[in-house]
């Protein structure tokens, strides 16, 4: 039997009367890469909230290595996040610290490594998603987008997470620096033995660094499986996401 990483059950999240989140069931495995996927504004960047314990759902059960995550007080909540990386959608880099400094922040504030040795593991990581030594000491603000998310890929690893999440991981990206980010989130989250929870709306990432698939539509997960079932399935939802149709049961407002 797989063991279970996260287990979601009956998850609810509304904002007044804008109901998000409207009873997910969703398991995922350790060591699986889950892709979510969902047009925007269907809940997604929620759903990693809520199981990150930076949003507290409104009904239901979030368990992470079946320990219940909902409703926990701050200290437990820090213990959670010790388990977790993040790749933000923007890259969410701080201008205000250089690339090393930016890679080694957890290092440095949650795990009180001293600066030369968070700083050696740094550009160790850099190093491991294809940048150079010299990008260390430069400024965020000084590197290309693909270069930027890089770095922000070298952060969410660098503590060695067990769970990583990544939000929109090749927004912004041309089709080739997307397929070499694609890559080397699968190189990261394998070499580490991670589980990965990915949302996203692009296809051609998804399809590649999936192992399982779940959309995401209004406030349900409707469908789950393999990339294989995925383009054998005849649900009309996930056919017309997939396909990128304008005509069918998703009506999207203009």
């Amino acid at each position: 039997m797989s063991e279970t990483k996260i287990q979601i059950r009956n998850l609810h999240k509304a904002f007044g009367k804008k109901v998000v989140l409207d009873g997910i069931d969703l398991d995922i495995v350790k060591g699986e890469s889950l892709v979510v996927i969902g047009g925007s504004g269907t809940g997604k960047s929620v759903l990693i909230k809520c199981i990150q314990g930076l949003l507290t759902p409104d009904e239901g059960s979030i368990l992470v290595d079946e320990k219940e995550v909902v409703g926990i007080n701050e200290q437990e909540k820090e213990e959670l996040h010790s388990k977790m990386g993040m790749l933000f959608q923007g890259g969410a880099l701080f201008d205000s610290l250089s690339v090393w400094e930016n890679v080694a922040f957890d290092l440095l504030e949650n795990r009180s490594m001293d600066k030369k040795t968070a700083k050696s593991e740094a550009v160790r990581v850099l190093r491991s998603v294809g940048l150079a030594p010299d990008v260390a000491d430069l400024s965020p603000s000084e590197l290309s987008g693909g270069m930027q998310k890089r770095v922000g890929l070298a952060r969410a690893i660098a503590s060695k997470p067990e769970i990583i999440f990544f939000d929109e991981p090749t927004t912004g990206l041309d089709p080739i620096m997307a397929d070499v980010i694609n890559d080397l989130i699968i190189e990261s989250v394998k070499g580490l033995g991670a589980t990965a929870l990915t949302i996203t709306h692009d296809m051609a990432s998804a399809r590649k660094i999936a192992d399982k698939i779940a959309m995401l539509y209004h406030g349900k997960i409707i469908w789950q499986g393999t990339v294989k079932e995925m383009d054998k399935t005849e649900n009309p939802y996930v056919r017309q996401f997939i396909n990128g149709c304008s005509q069918g049961p998703i009506k999207v407002e203009v």
